[in-house]
């Protein structure tokens, strides 16, 4: 059987953004993820729908697979003929066994390929606001694992020229053994006053850093309560954190906000403020199982006066069957085109065409009162509208204007289907407090998540800040017993946004 082939990627220490563009090809292209605990969640979104997922584990000593695990599984699925991703926190060469599993792939004749990751090294002292060198402070690094039994060795740390205060030192996975590091330092000779910093999930939003001395830097993370992943830094760079602290002092930093629908990039301004995005579709579309209602009214389309989009997806949609059946813009030539909502008119001047009609008002009731004062005169009869729509939206638009008299036409365009693949994987968010706002699109997006969820998860769900689109969805989310905390004036996506934005200024 053909061989396929193994990507080793290094996912970076944890903001998705700093996944490298050769990494997140890897992601989308591949068959198979086989990934660890650290990395990002938000990086499996990338991934193709059909994919296979592996969770490898390794999280705070329990492992979920062992590496002879891991190394079974990447053998067996390159040779069905996979394109497997390897997905490693940091970078697979260091310390992270990448070099091992590279080994076990070559002697299996498996072609692999190394992505070098952003380590947790250089990034976390970073978003720490710790330069690991610097002109005037510090010309050299030095990095050791510190999870080893340190105990075993005499002089472990006579090669890091402790007395040379021009050294930064870095310790990655210390935790456990904190205190033989400082005491084994202080023996050597550094100077206890030496400042030095503990960084617990450096990068995300939940990072927490603690400062002091060498000499105190052990009590002071037991007193904090640090506890795995961290990373220790050692020397003069770190009394610059005070001054170059940038990433806490973002708007939205601290905050972890679920994305109940797929990410578009008026999301994305969240994630410049601070917050950190985790991106969990609670609605997937596809086409309508049955065409003929669709297909009529497009071969009809000359005998309609105007077309009433309520979404950008029925836009996409709509246009996706209309050139399938060989028609194109100019057979739209006399309709007239209303569209709800800006996003929905900016994704129709992606098809050439600019809508006639913004309502103020993006809601199905607020558009029939604008055709009835409007557009409609004296002969409704007259009149044929063409409403594209999903196969849960409600048809109030339409029962409005055929009370008027107004033919209308509203064929399914596209059905909501639910996903559950990902359910266990946002449960166990939820439940270890990684969330800590909701958003919801649409009654669907809300009513999806709450099936999904067992009791004790809805239980947590009532401590996280709502953010609801608009009242239709906020309605739906307050029926069930929660309570909606955030909700814009206008019924987008980017409003939204902005309301969520200013929330978290006044937090």
């Amino acid at each position: 059987m053909k061989n396929g082939k193994v990507y080793l990627v290094g996912a970076g220490p944890g903001d998705a953004g700093l996944i490298t563009v050769k990494g997140l090809r890897a992601i989308q292209r591949a068959d198979c993820i086989v990934y660890d605990f650290h990395i990002n969640p938000r990086l499996l979104t990338y991934a193709r729908e059909d994919v296979e997922f592996i969770y490898a584990g390794k999280r705070g000593g329990h492992h979920e697979m062992t590496q002879d695990d891991i190394n079974r599984v990447l053998i067996e699925k390159a040779k069905e003929g996979n394109v497997v991703c390897r997905l490693k926190g940091g970078d697979p060469f260091v310390f992270g066994r990448g070099g091992e599993e590279a080994e076990v792939l070559a002697n299996e004749g498996i072609i692999f390929e190394i992505i070098p990751g952003i380590s947790s090294v250089i990034a976390v002292p970073a978003y720490a606001g710790i330069p690991v060198t610097h002109r005037r402070v510090a010309s050299a690094f030095t990095v050791i694992t510190g999870n080893e039994d340190l105990s075993k060795q005499e002089r472990i740390f006579t090669h890091l020229r402790a007395l040379n205060n021009s050294e930064t030192m870095i310790f990655l996975m210390c935790v456990k053994n904190l205190e033989t590091i400082t005491d084994k330092l202080l023996n050597e000779g550094l100077n206890p006053q030496t400042p030095s910093a503990i960084i617990r999930w450096g990068t995300r939003p939940e990072q927490k850093v603690v400062t002091g001395t060498i000499s105190e830097i052990a009590k002071l993370a037991k007193d904090h309560n640090i506890s795995p992943p961290a990373i220790l830094v050692i020397g003069e760079v770190v009394s610059l954190r005070e001054k170059l602290n940038w990433y806490e002092r973002k708007p939205l930093y601290g905050q972890r906000i679920l994305i109940t629908r797929q990410l578009t990039d008026d999301y994305l301004k969240l994630e410049e403020l601070g917050a950190e995005l985790f991106v969990f579709p609670t609605i997937n579309f596809l086409p309508p199982e049955d065409f003929t209602e669709l297909d009529n009214s497009i071969k009809n389309i000359k005998s309609y006066n105007y077309i009433v989009f309520p979404s950008p997806r029925a836009v996409n949609f709509f246009f996706k069957r209309f050139i399938f059946l060989g028609k194109d813009v100019r057979d739209l030539k006399g309709v007239l085109i209303c569209v709800l909502g800006q996003e929905t008119a900016n994704t129709l001047k992606k098809y050439g065409i600019n809508a006639d009609i913004i309502p103020d008002e993006f809601n199905a009731e607020a558009v029939a009162e604008l055709f009835k004062k409007k557009v409609i005169h004296e002969s409704p009869s007259s009149i044929r509208i063409l409403y594209p729509r999903s196969d849960i939206a409600l048809k109030s638009f339409a029962k409005a204007m055929q009370n008027a008299g107004v033919v209308v036409d509203a064929p399914e365009t596209y059905r909501t289907v639910k996903p559950s693949e990902h359910a266990k994987r946002l449960s166990r968010f939820l439940m270890e407090g990684k969330i800590t706002v909701a958003t919801f699109t649409s009654p669907s997006s809300f009513n999806n998540l709450f099936e999904m969820l067992k009791d004790e998860v809805k239980n947590v769900l009532k401590d996280l800040t709502i953010a609801a689109i608009g009242k239709t969805t906020a309605k739906a989310i307050e029926e069930k017993g929660y309570k909606v905390s955030i909700m814009p004036d206008r019924s987008t996506i980017k409003d939204m946004v902005e309301a969520i934005i200013r929330w978290g200024k006044q937090k």
